[in-house]
């Protein structure tokens, strides 16, 4: 089925340290209060877990138990609402973690892509492993919809879109307020330079890296906000969301073709 326009849904999760059962709880209570036309849900980064670094509890939270648990229960929200689910988890393979993003459709189509830039200043880059494929792309109504995690936003290379090649990109994250500015300017910028719709979809609350209230934000291929509070305030918006069209960004593009004027660089994965 193609739809024109898609209704996006960003829920700003406060997620509960190492706690996969109560997250998967919370994002489900509010995934079922959202409109039934929902197209696409996004959840923050490591939504069922944080930022954990004890690799004891890190080797629990990613086995087969909690990874079937979260994968099911995503599978029903596609299902059950349908809808496409986007966030990330953890994930092990091979002896190695990943931060694992996830896009999975009401008809159990299942895209993963592993963060690549993992954050250095964190202990993230010590406990995971970067991920080695380029941002996926995604068929999906009609539109072709890519992701990344968090850290990938500072990195316009990696997310450069060649010949068009998505209209929308989500970025799950864990992004603290004391970076806002960054945060806000970066998502505005990936938006103009690659003429598509970015969700940002940060969690809320509070861990030991810092504050995240309200930096959740979708803006469309112009770089304008284009998002709404659905639930919270203003200084906390836990649910942002936003009705946006496809044909409004082929019109930007053809008024503006600046991705056809775009440096072609080739990507070289080691």
């Amino acid at each position: 089925m193609t739809s024109d326009s898609l209704n996006i849904a960003a829920i700003a999760l406060d997620i509960v340290w190492g706690a996969p059962e109560v997250n998967l709880n919370a994002a489900e209570a509010f995934i079922n209060r959202l409109s039934d036309d929902t197209d696409i849900v996004v959840l923050p980064e490591l939504f069922t877990t944080g930022m954990v670094q004890d690799e004891t509890l890190l080797a629990e939270l990613s086995s087969q138990k909690y990874v079937d648990l979260t994968l099911n229960r995503i599978k029903a929200w596609a299902q059950g609402r349908q809808c496409a689910v986007c966030g990330s988890f953890t994930a092990a393979e091979n002896g190695k973690l990943f931060n694992r993003a996830f896009f999975i459709t009401p008809d159990d189509r299942t895209v993963y892509y592993d963060k690549r830039h993992l954050f250095s200043v964190s202990a993230e880059g010590k406990v995971y492993t970067a991920g080695t494929a380029i941002p996926p792309v995604i068929p999906y109504k009609g539109w072709n919809i890519s992701m990344m995690i968090c850290y990938d936003l500072r990195f316009p290379v990696w997310s450069r879109n060649h010949h068009h090649a998505y209209d929308m990109m989500l970025v799950p994250a864990n992004w603290p307020t004391a970076r806002a500015y960054a945060w806000d300017h970066l998502l505005i910028a990936r938006a103009i330079e690659n003429q598509a719709v970015y969700v940002g979809c940060d969690r809320s609350g509070k861990d030991d890296y810092g504050t995240y209230d309200g930096l959740s934000k979708i803006v469309d291929a112009l770089g304008r906000p284009v998002s709404s509070i659905a639930e919270g305030t203003e200084e906390q918006p836990l649910v942002l969301t936003a009705t946006v069209s496809l044909s409004e960004i082929h019109k930007s593009r053809r008024k503006l073709p600046v991705v056809d004027s775009a440096d072609d660089y080739t990507l070289i994965i080691n």
